[in-house]
């Protein structure tokens, strides 16, 4: 019993996904970012949708909300705390709540920060972990609602995730994040190598997700505030957690 998973693009960096319980073939889609990409995804699997799995209120995590739910008679699930912006929305989930997907079971994580409401779905039997655009390969979300303090607290729930889970995040925006990653902390030979491989793999036109917690644990500065060779860098050796995560996501608004 697996959960199968069609990853492809929408607009112009947006992953959409299609996750299928292999057992009963039940089938969502996280988020919805663009009709016209999703239909072509459903028609190249076969795999219909019964539900959305909705993260955060955003345009381009919404769009196609409405027009799957009219062609496809689907449930739309979100977080309660975004419920009056998530178009089309039929049960309202926060902190703790469960979603199945056929005999797939998946916790709802509060991760705001981006958003005031943004939740993340996390299919433990499975090993996978949406995160959608509060944890980005090499990255993490523009603060466009939340402080810095309140999005630490979010990355800190995803951080103790068991090191082997496979996350799918929101946006293909892993070379510019390594970029910023080595400005950081850039005598660090994972990323140093991780970079490159990014490099390689955007030349040749490839996503670059899934990654892994494990590889985020040792390559994004936005899960490493505690490392004491970042913190050197930063000039911030016996600073707060919150006071390094905020100072780098400052040097990546403006990087």
């Amino acid at each position: 019993m697996t959960l199968e998973i069609e990853q492809f693009m929408c607009r112009s960096d947006n992953f959409g996904i299609l996750a299928r319980d292999s057992e009963t073939g039940e089938t969502a889609l996280i988020d919805a970012p663009e009709e016209q990409p999703i239909l072509e995804a459903i028609e190249r699997t076969g795999w219909t949708p019964t539900m959305i799995l909705t993260t955060h209120h955003h345009g381009d995590h919404v769009e196609a909300n409405l027009a799957l739910k009219e062609r496809f008679k689907l449930a739309i699930v979100g977080p309660a705390a975004e419920a009056d912006k998530i178009p089309g929305i039929d049960r309202r989930v926060k902190e703790g709540d469960t979603v199945r997907v056929g005999r797939q079971e998946a916790r709802v994580i509060e991760t705001p920060g981006h958003t005031a409401g943004h939740i993340s779905y996390h299919f433990a039997n499975a090993g996978i972990a949406f995160t959608a655009d509060t944890l980005f390969a090499l990255g993490c979300g523009r603060l466009f609602e939340g402080k810095p303090p309140v999005m630490l607290d979010s990355l800190k729930k995803l951080a103790a995730l068991p090191l082997e889970t496979v996350i799918y995040c929101g946006h293909e925006y892993t070379k510019a994040n390594a970029r910023f990653a080595l400005s950081v902390d850039p005598t660090n030979s994972a990323l140093k190598e991780r970079a490159k491989r990014v490099e390689e793999l955007r030349s040749e036109g490839k996503p670059t997700l899934p990654t892994t917690l494990a590889e985020e644990m040792a390559t994004n500065p936005f899960l490493r505030w505690y490392d004491p060779v970042i913190r050197r860098n930063l000039g911030m050796e016996g600073a707060s957690d919150e006071a390094v995560f905020a100072e780098i996501r400052k040097r990546k608004d403006i990087f």
